[in-house]
This record gives structure tokens, C-alpha cells and sequence, in this order.
């Protein structure tokens, strides 16, 4: 039963939670100033990623109790921290579930709570969105861990996981599809579109049934409990390779910078300094995860060598999407001449479809002049100075498809590559963001990727949904805003709430692992 009194007795709970809490910290640090005296400090220095990273040194214990004095304010202070944040984190989840920012974050919210099909239709379409968008995820971390899983156990040993993730992909592309047809209005009649609705959750919820029935074995082969020293090799080899790959890429960056137009690079633009970031959030949970395995402390080892892999991981879909970008710039610029002259070529046959005045008929003449004026742009600015090539080609190939016959490739060739660069740009940015992107830019994206596996591929739908997949994305975030606030408030950590790498919306937030639902935050850590 619901009180009239909502405000106020919460309010209450929460002073008497707090004050509790001050009670208990006050007997530990008494406690603590009893027995600190016959203890002494481990001044074990913490673990470099790198071999080459010079040891540190531990400092002298000559006089106990001089080490027990120190000792004593640095404990009273750590539990001051510690209390400080737990009140961090509630703080921060109570604000995120008073306001929901955007089409993102708030699309999860209710997503676990199994509504009736009889219950109101905006309801089900709410919890609908919401299941897509956890569903989205699921697959997305699941077949991030199995990466690091593959490139230590090979393909073979993880076969059953893989095929635990491509099931679930199948489930997801499923859902989305009908999701499709259910914004477009198909079915009409409301009794048919609750139905259709509680399917789509059905087909999320069992594509988090198939992963969850695989954690349990996938943690097994893992063992990060207990043999983790070569799944710490795995990660730590895989920074260090990315953490060579940032100068090469930042310098690529830089070139294309002078070669093309801005547009071209806007895609990618920050991606370098954002990889970094990651890699810097890796370089901390790496050694982290060494010194709680000199402690002999196996949650927290797992804990946080997971959150390593998860920063590691989208540093590495960064770089990528900055070098591919570079590549495919490249290939369209070399792609153009042939895309003007395919180009030409169609709109000459078209020009032999004439009235006895020589005149293209009817609507035909206006297609062929509007192709006409978009091929002498395209030439003029591709001589006079930095352009976009992936544009340029956009270009002629949206002037020149009601027009094209098919009789030269190089227009579907063009039109492939502008929309698999969209498509790519899209999921990367979703891939790196994800805890603020809804289910709306993932929609978009799923439809851009089933228009290129149709045959023929309808690129142009392709490019057109990714670029909007791309837009309502960076909306996402644009109003899901900083996720990290106070002392926490730094790129790196910021960046790892942002795309997922802690969850909870919280720096002290559990890192996503292999599974579905009930599976997902198995890598939390007690709570303070």
C-alpha cells in the first residue's frame, strides 16, 4: 500500500541509514586504534604493466610503531573514503532514477519486470525498447569477453559460446525486424500490436536465456578466479599492442587532416584522445588486478581485469574505426574517377530514350539535368581544393540511382563502400557509448545491416538508416550528459561509465561479463 507520506519517511529511512553507518565506522576506527599496534604495514609496491617499468622500492620498517602510527590515520581516512563513496554511488543512482535523460539510459528502465499483455500499450512499448536496448548489450559484451576468451583457449575451446553468441544475435536481429514493422504500423489493430510487442520481449528475453545458460561453463574455462595470470597476459599483450597503434593512427588522423576536407573526418574526430583515455582507465584496473593477485584476493582480480578487458577492448573498436575511416577515404578517392565516368556512361543511355525533339520524356528530363548538375559539382569541387570522397560519391550515386540501369558496377561498388563506412561508423560509436545509446539508433543500425545482406544490397537504404543510426546515437548522449560527477569527474573514468565498461552509471560499478541478465553483474564486488 502506497502512503500518502512518500517524501518523508524515505527521507527518514535514509538519515537513520546514514547515522547507522557513522556508528559503525566510529567502532572500526576504534577497534582499529586497539589493535594497529601490533601490526605492522606491507609496503609492497604496485605492479607495472609493462616488464621494462623499473620495481618499486619498498620503504624501511624500522620502528614498528612508527609504521603502526602512520598506519592508524591512513585507515580512519580510508573509511571516511570508503563511506564517502557509498554515499557517492547511492547519490548517483538515486539522481539516475529520479531523471531519465534521453531516448538512452531511461530505455532501461522496468526492463527485468515482466509486464502482463493486458497492461496499457504504452507500457509494453516502453519495456519493449528497454529489453532491446539490455538485449543489445548482452550480445554486445558477451562477444567482446569471448575475444579475450578465443585468444587464449583458440577457437575450438570456445565454439559452444560462439554459438550461444551468433543464437542470441539471431534472436536480437529477430526482434528488431519486428520492431521495425511495428513502427512502421504493421499489425493495425491494438489487441494484435500487444501481442506483437510481447513477442519482441520474448525473443530479447530469450536471447539472454541462451547466454546465461553458457556463463556458467564460459566462467569455467576462464577460471579468472583462479588461473588468471594468463588471462592477464592476454590483456596486458593486447594494450600494449594498441598503446603502439595510438601514434601510428594520431598521425594518420593528422595527415588526413590536411589531405581532405573537414567533413571527412568529423566521424572519428576525438577518437585518438578517447583511446587513450581508455587505455590509461586499462593501465590502472591492470595493476589493480596484479596487486590483487599478490593479496591473494580472486573476486577482485576478476573484478578488475574484466574492467581492463572491457577498456582495452573499445580502445581497440576506436582505433579501429579511425584507421578503417582512413583506408576507405583512400579507396574512394582512387574510386571517383571511374564512379564520375560510370556515371556519365548511364545518364548517355538514358539521354537515347528520346521524344522526336530529342528531349528525355517527361520526369525523365528533370532526373537526368538534377544528375547532370551533381556530376559538374562533384568535378569542380574535387579539383578545386580538400573534399570529402565518401561524400562525393554519396552523391552521385543517390543523383544517379533512379536512374541507373546497371549496365557499369562501379556505381554499386561506390554505393557499398559509402554504406558499409556508415554502417561501421555507427556501430562504433554505439559500441563505445553504449550505456547512453536507446533503442531507437540501434534500430536504425540493425535495419542499415539487414539492407546490405538482402541481395541486391539496397545500399542507399543501408547508408541513409546508418547516418540516422549515427544521429539519434550522438542525440543519446548528447542528452544523457556527463555520467560521472564530483571527484570522479575525469575523461577516463568518465569515458568507461559512458560506453559501458562499469555499469551502474558509477566508477565503483561492476564491469559487464559473458551472459544475459542473470549473469550480468557477476563480477561485482561486495557492497561497502
Amino acid at each position: 500500500m502506497t502512503s500518502s507520506f512518500r517524501g518523508r519517511p524515505r527521507c527518514a529511512r535514509a538519515h537513520i541509514s546514514a547515522r547507522v553507518a557513522y556508528a559503525v565506522v566510529g567502532g572500526a576506527v576504534g577497534v582499529g586504534w586497539l589493535v594497529l599496534p601490533a601490526m605492522t604495514i606491507n609496503t609492497d609496491g604496485p605492479v607495472a604493466i609493462s616488464t621494462d617499468a623499473p620495481a618499486v622500492a619498498a620503504a624501511p620498517q624500522d620502528e614498528k610503531s612508527s609504521a603502526a602510527d602512520l598506519v592508524v590515520p591512513l585507515v580512519a581516512a580510508g573509511t571516511v573514503g570508503a563511506l564517502a563513496g557509498y554515499a557517492y554511488v547511492r547519490r548517483t543512482r538515486r539522481a539516475r532514477t529520479r531523471t531519465t535523460p534521453g531516448g538512452g539510459s531511461g530505455d532501461r528502465a522496468g526492463a527485468h519486470t515482466a509486464l502482463p499483455v493486458s497492461s496499457p500499450l504504452t507500457d509494453l512499448d516502453q519495456q519493449s525498447r528497454a529489453l532491446l536496448t539490455e538485449a543489445d548489450d548482452w550480445v554486445r559484451t558477451s562477444r567482446e569477453e569471448l575475444g579475450f576468451a578465443e585468444a587464449r583457449f583458440g577457437s575450438e575451446a570456445v565454439a559452444p559460446f560462439a554459438r550461444a553468441v551468433r543464437d542470441a544475435e539471431t534472436e536480437l536481429s529477430a526482434a528488431f525486424r519486428i520492431r521495425g514493422r511495428y513502427d512502421e504500423g504493421v499489425p493495425a489493430d491494438e489487441a494484435s500490436r500487444r501481442h506483437v510487442l510481447a513477442g519482441i520481449m520474448g525473443r530479447c528475453q530469450e536471447a539472454g536465456r541462451l547466454l546465461d545458460a553458457e556463463a556458467a561453463g564460459f566462467d569455467q574455462l576462464r577460471a579468472l578466479e583462479g588461473e588468471f595470470e594468463e588471462a592477464l597476459a592476454v590483456a596486458e599483450t593486447r594494450f600494449r599492442e594498441l598503446a603502439a597503434r595510438t601514434g601510428t593512427t594520431e598521425a594518420a588522423l593528422r595527415d588526413l587532416a590536411e589531405r581532405y576536407s573537414s567533413s571527412a573526418t568529423v566521424p572519428v574526430t576525438g577518437y585518438v584522445e578517447q583511446a587513450k583515455d581508455r587505455l590509461v582507465f586499462a593501465t590502472t584496473r591492470l595493476n589493480q588486478a596484479r596487486q590483487a593477485a599478490d593479496w591473494t584476493d580472486p573476486g577482485h582480480v576478476a573484478h578488475h581485469l574484466r574492467a581492463a578487458e572491457g577498456a582495452v577492448a573499445q580502445a581497440d573498436v576506436l582505433l579501429t574505426a579511425a584507421d578503417r575511416l582512413a583506408a576507405e577515404l583512400g579507396t574512394a578517392t582512387a574510386l571517383l574517377p571511374a564512379t564520375l565516368t560510370g556515371a556519365e556512361a548511364e545518364l548517355s543511355g538514358i539521354r537515347g530514350q528520346t521524344t522526336g525533339d530529342g528531349a528525355p520524356v517527361g520526369e525523365l528530363s528533370a532526373r537526368v539535368r538534377h544528375a547532370d548538375a551533381v556530376l559538374a559539382h562533384v568535378r569542380n569541387v574535387a579539383t578545386g581544393g580538400p573534399y570529402d570522397p565518401l561524400d562525393a560519391l554519396r552523391q552521385i550515386v543517390e543523383a544517379t540511382a533512379p536512374l541507373a540501369s546497371g549496365r557499369t558496377g562501379v556505381l554499386s561498388a561506390a554505393g557499398l563502400l559509402v554504406a558499409r563506412s556508415a554502417t561501421a561508423l555507427a556501430d562504433g560509436f554505439i559500441e563505445t557509448h553504449w550505456s547512453a545509446v536507446g533503442s531507437g539508433a540501434r534500430l536504425r543500425l540493425a535495419e542499415a545491416r539487414r539492407a546490405l545482406t538482402v541481395a541486391p544490397p539496397d545500399h542507399l537504404t543501408a547508408d541513409a538508416l546508418a547516418r540516422e543510426s549515427r544521429e539519434l546515437a550522438e542525440r543519446d548522449v548528447r542528452l544523457h550528459g556527463n555520467p560521472v560527477a564530483g571527484a570522479e569527474h575525469t575523461s577516463r573514468v568518465s569515458g568507461a561509465v559512458l560506453g559501458g565498461v562499469l555499469l551502474d552509471g558509477a566508477p565503483g560499478g561492476p564491469p559487464p561479463s559473458f551472459g544475459g541478465p542473470r549473469t550480468r553483474e557477476r563480477r561485482a564486488l561486495p557492497s561497502l
